[in-house]
């Protein structure tokens, strides 16, 4: 027997409950709380955020 392995980002905690503007928000105040510039831990974090807000943004806005 064959399984397959999901190919689909899943947020840890399933965090995807969370709607697009909560988590703009706290990538919005992860950079201000780093003063522009990220260090490697909030660098992963960021990446992790953009990851979830992309799961929960209409493809439509994310080119706006």
């Amino acid at each position: 027997m064959l399984h397959s392995m999901s190919t689909t980002v899943e947020a840890a905690s399933d965090r995807s409950a969370r709607s697009a503007a909560e988590v703009n928000e706290e990538i919005r105040a992860l950079w201000r709380r780093s003063g522009g510039t990220l260090t490697t831990e909030q660098r992963a974090k960021y990446q992790r955020l953009v990851m979830e807000w992309a799961a929960v943004t209409p493809q439509s806005q994310r080119a706006a």
